[in-house]
């Protein structure tokens, strides 16, 4: 039995593009009913719209970056998106508001293995979490991965060095 949602999107999106977009259902729905109160009859909105509508989604879009995400993903250059291309672009913010929730996930990570509460963690510390997250590594790849992440040697890392490991 599939889900009546996924049924509706398939006509939209196929499996794949949603995929590589990154989008759950619920967010295609509202992107499409977006779309659609925007969208000419042809089905496409003009590119110069897109910043208001994701406005109105709460998204905050600096216009540089938006014109820069426009020009990538407005591949016939007609000014115009489609709703796939709509999906695409709405997903690149939508993803980097995860993206703070990852950052909030990651300090409550960090603050678990850092018991004494100095603001770093060993680089020892580091394999155990690293042996967790991905059994199949071997000591040698977590010394190359340590090497990278600890940048001056100092044997320990701080949330930004470990944020950006993870992150990365």
């Amino acid at each position: 039995q599939q889900d009546p949602k996924m049924e509706e999107i398939e006509d939209l999106l196929t499996q794949e593009e949603m995929e590589s977009i990154g989008l759950e259902p619920d967010q295609v729905l509202v992107l499409k009913r977006c779309f659609d109160g925007f969208a000419d009859e042809d089905g496409a909105i003009p590119a110069d719209n897109v910043g208001s509508i994701l406005a109105m989604m709460g998204m905050k879009v600096k216009p540089s970056a938006l014109r820069e995400i426009i020009d990538e993903i407005d591949e016939d250059g007609s000014g115009l998106l489609e709703f796939g291309e709509f999906c695409q672009l709405a997903a690149k913010f939508l993803v980097e508001e995860d993206e703070e929730a990852l950052k909030k996930e990651l300090k409550e990570a960090f603050r678990i293995y850092d018991k004494e509460c100095m603001g770093y963690i060993s680089t020892d510390t580091l394999k155990e979490i690293l042996r967790e997250l991905d059994n199949k590594l071997s000591e040698e790849d977590l010394d190359n991965i340590i090497e990278e992440v600890d940048e001056d040697g100092s044997g320990t890392l701080d949330f930004d060095e470990f944020m950006e490991m993870m992150a990365g």
